[in-house]
């Protein structure tokens, strides 16, 4: 296999397959070791804390934990919170704000401006937002470039840690994600 397959193979992980039952989500092949889903799991209706599905891939948070599942299944998940009584949550733009510059389209300077302002309201410095976009930077233009994603509209929490899992050994995956759940979850109420 050419190192080009193999690096797209593994930038472009997916998220698994899930199945969604009455009182549980059933997740299959789920690539991001350090989850409480890796590599598959059950989650009960009554372990999960509430889901944000309005806007790309659906968001399950569990035991502090996000999990990911298609948004292909975004009705069955609508059907799935209304009968166990989840909250659903608006979207967290955090990852997005701070991939935009990785996207397929222009990053102009009122771009920037307005996204650093979003994360300085969520509790971010701009010397932070520019640490981490050093750090996932090269890794993330691999990922949308690289691949042929081209994605233009939106990168988030799923796309940094595909990315940053074909970067990482398991050690430093695991801290880069415990780090990046930390952003995505952060805001100031």
């Amino acid at each position: 296999m050419s190192r080009n397959v193999l690096s797209f193979k593994k930038l472009i992980c997916g998220i698994g397959t899930s199945e969604i039952g009455q009182n549980e989500i059933l997740i299959m092949d789920y690539p991001f070791e350090p989850s409480i889903a890796y590599p598959e799991s059950t989650i009960l209706a009554e372990d999960i804390d509430c889901m944000a599905l309005e806007f790309g891939v659906c968001k399950v948070h569990v035991k502090h934990d996000v999990v990911f599942v298609s948004s292909e299944q975004k009705e069955a998940l609508e059907d799935f919170a209304e009968r166990n009584n989840i909250p659903l949550i608006p979207q967290n733009w955090n990852w997005d704000w701070i991939l935009e510059p990785y996207l397929d389209t222009e990053f102009t300077k009122e771009n920037e401006e307005r996204c650093l302002q979003r994360l300085v309201e969520n509790g971010f410095t701009c010397k932070e937002v520019n640490a981490i976009r050093k750090e996932v930077g090269k890794q993330m233009y691999a990922y949308n470039f690289d691949t042929m994603l081209w994605d233009w509209c939106s990168l988030s929490l799923s796309d940094v840690l595909s990315a940053m899992c074909a970067k990482y050994d398991k050690e430093q995956f695991c801290d880069f994600y415990k780090r990046a759940l930390e952003i995505e979850k952060r805001s100031i109420k």
